[in-house]
């Protein structure tokens, strides 16, 4: 029996991209009824069980020891719970553009902690890439940026982003960390997914959220797809490619998300371009470019070892 082929790598960053760049719209009927905090723990729970559920039917293994557990548990609550949390907070406080270019500083977050955690040269490339890349996330969204200049709490919400990005960050070095011990992608992400969604739901207890829930089609829709495609597909694409690539190069998807956002916006919600945020998309894609090019891919994904 031939077992079917895997997706190549541009298929898995495209999908990671694409899907993340089309959530910020859905997120924006999560936010209001249902505290941000209770939300998120409705989405990965969710997430969780379909992705559980196909893990099952599938016949991957489920099973891990105490001790996987407990990687596994660490590994869900930074890139589940805490980061999530932390993301949905900042966007009651900031702007949405401005938490993407916060975000995006994931980039450099990214090859500093693997240098870090496992030696891994940082190439200049990826530095100067990184840079290129983050300038071009700001053009993006220069006219909420400079809005946000004008006072008010978007200094709560750049602090809440910040601290995600870093939590978002670990959670990608322990995620690494994981799939070196042997650890599969798959079946720890839906456990992952459970530990983070626990852990939102904690924090939604000390903190004394309401946990209501919004009947609207509008929110029941979002949450379904935030679970399925933002959570299930988009992290199993995702955590494939930085198995492959490694934290470095993974964490270019980042950059591009906002471009995909803003198509979206053009076409649902009047975004008009600039030549300003025309040069910004000019620079996110020459980061990618650079940081990204096939000659620099075929080695980590040759030696990659083979997915769950």
């Amino acid at each position: 029996m031939t077992s079917s082929p895997r997706p190549g790598t541009p298929t898995l960053y495209a999908a990671a991209a694409l899907i993340w760049g089309s959530t910020w719209l859905a997120i924006k009927y999560q936010l209001g009824v249902v505290a941000p905090e209770v939300s998120v723990a409705y989405r990965f729970v969710l997430a969780a069980a379909l992705l559980g559920a196909w893990c099952v039917a599938t016949r991957k293994p489920m099973r891990f020891t105490p001790a996987q557990h407990l990687r596994i548990a660490l590994q869900g609550s930074l890139l589940f719970g805490l980061n999530y949390v932390g993301i949905y907070w900042a966007e009651e406080h900031a702007t949405s553009g401005l938490v993407a270019v916060l975000f995006s500083t994931i980039v450099f977050m990214n090859p500093i902690g693997a240098r870090f955690a496992f030696g891994t040269p940082l190439a200049a490339r990826t530095l100067i890439a990184a840079a290129i890349g983050v300038i071009g996330v700001a053009l993006l969204f220069l006219p909420e940026l400079v809005e946000a200049r004008s006072g008010g709490d978007a200094a709560l919400g750049v602090a809440y982003g910040l601290v995600a990005t870093a939590i978002a960050s670990a959670g990608n070095l322990v995620a690494v960390r994981n799939q070196r011990a042997g650890i599969p992608v798959l079946s720890s992400t839906a456990w992952g997914m459970l530990y983070g969604g626990i852990v939102a739901a904690v924090i939604a207890m000390l903190g004394g959220a309401s946990w209501a829930f919004d009947t609207s089609t509008a929110y029941v829709l979002s949450l379904l797809y935030l679970s399925l495609f933002g959570s299930v597909i988009a992290f199993a694409s995702y955590l494939t490619l930085l198995k492959r690539v490694g934290p470095a190069r993974a964490a270019y998807v980042n950059i591009s998300i906002p471009v995909v956002a803003l198509v979206l916006s053009t076409l649902f919600e009047s975004y008009r371009w600039t030549w300003v945020s025309g040069l910004g998309v000019v620079l996110a894609v020459a980061a990618n470019w650079i940081a990204m090019r096939p000659r620099r891919l075929v080695a980590p994904a040759r030696s990659a070892a083979r997915d769950a």
